[in-house]
């Protein structure tokens, strides 16, 4: 692997991530963490007094929508949460500041007035009015562009990735030809897996134009897996189960195929030949079709994967506090510690899987014509 490939993949990253930055920081939808046991155990009793109903049941829906959502905070321990900027642009300019005004002693939301009247309903900022009630109307006209505990996180999982590649390029530079050692020694057998199992066999000779691309895929999506395994800060973001982040990774990667497709690719989406004409025009709209629904599938599966891994723990970890004994406890710490073990190889899984879709996406895009001579010639040596 090349100095100057290496270097492109950095540049790819860097490329991704801002294309990421304003869907998360809109989004609202899942996710947060692949907490581990030990703080999965420590946030449901934390919640647990707040998850109970009036008649003192434990609400488990309740809790595990919690820790399926982004947050404008990142819960350090205990009532203690590390409070993240608030970043919002209206009709009324850019304005900024820190989430803890945002929240009480007994980290409850509260309103705070700046330009408008703001508060946290369900962990998105909306504009109230005097009565608390959100008002639809004003919250239109704001955007909010706040660093949310999934853009730090990507911010830090950027920031790894970025040294984890320079170190290497710079080992590379400083002893070419030597034998790899060091941080050197462990990641270059992953490039080449990429390279040689994914890359190459896929994608055909032009691979090499494409390894920047998805050597950003492989390792972004992989490192961010695994850090959401990590229950204390700057891990426990689960940032990869995030619905607008696995969009844009499935837009980018459409762009990517769309761009790099050639005339005959083209052609066998709409008028593939060889095939009678009524044919063609019934399945010319499928093939387009097509097109679209391959990035949503890339979209789903990585979200929907990772996602379930969460909730499955956190279910699990629910049990206990559900039936309140010790024989609950037996049983689901135990299947908790499994599931969260299994993570580990989803996480490289839901990595490698990806990456090698988008290798086969683009493998179709740019595969050359094979010319029907060469056929007639192969028939007539047999």
């Amino acid at each position: 692997m090349s100095f100057k490939s290496i270097k492109r993949s950095v540049l790819a990253l860097f490329v991704a991530t801002l294309f990421s930055l304003p869907a998360i920081a809109q989004e609202g939808a899942p996710v947060e963490s692949h907490d581990a046991v030990a703080t999965a155990t420590e946030a449901h009793v934390e919640g647990h007094e707040a998850a109970h109903g009036e008649e003192g049941k434990f609400d488990a829906k309740k809790v595990l929508l919690e820790h399926v959502m982004d947050s404008h905070s990142w819960h350090l321990w205990g009532h203690t949460s590390l409070p993240l900027p608030v970043l919002v642009y209206s009709d009324k300019g850019f304005e900024s500041f820190m989430s803890d005004k945002l929240m009480d002693e007994h980290h409850h939301p509260v309103t705070f007035q700046a330009n408008y009247p703001y508060k946290l309903v369900e962990d998105k900022l909306k504009v109230v009015n005097e009565d608390g009630s959100v008002n639809e109307e004003l919250t239109a006209k704001v955007y909010d562009l706040s660093i949310t505990k999934n853009v730090l996180a990507m911010f830090f999982g950027m920031a790894l990735m970025f040294l984890l590649f320079m170190s290497v390029a710079s080992a590379y530079k400083r002893r070419p030809g030597q034998a790899p050692k060091g941080l050197q020694s462990f990641m270059e057998p992953l490039i080449l897996f990429v390279r040689d199992e994914i890359a190459a066999p896929n994608i055909g000779p032009r691979y090499k134009r494409y390894m920047p691309f998805l050597l950003t895929l492989f390792f972004f999506i992989w490192i961010n897996n695994l850090l959401g395994l990590i229950p204390i800060i700057p891990g426990g973001a689960n940032l990869t189960g995030n619905i607008a982040f696995t969009l844009t990774l499935a837009v980018i990667t459409f762009l990517v195929v769309t761009f790099s497709g050639n005339g005959n690719y083209w052609k066998h989406i709409f008028w593939m030949p060889d095939v009678p004409v009524p044919i063609k025009i019934f399945l010319a709209p499928i093939e387009l079709l097509g097109i679209f629904i391959k990035p949503v599938s890339l979209m789903i599966r990585l979200f929907a994967n990772i996602t379930a891994g969460h909730i499955l723990v956190l279910g699990l970890i629910s049990l206990i506090f559900i039936f309140q004994s010790v024989g609950a406890s037996a049983v689901s710490v135990p299947f908790a510690v499994f599931i969260s073990v299994v993570e580990l190889l989803v996480a490289f899984l839901q990595a490698f899987i990806f990456t090698l879709l988008a290798s086969l996406y683009i493998g179709a895009a740019v595969e050359e014509h094979h010319h029907d001579d060469q056929g007639h010639d192969h028939a007539k040596a047999h």
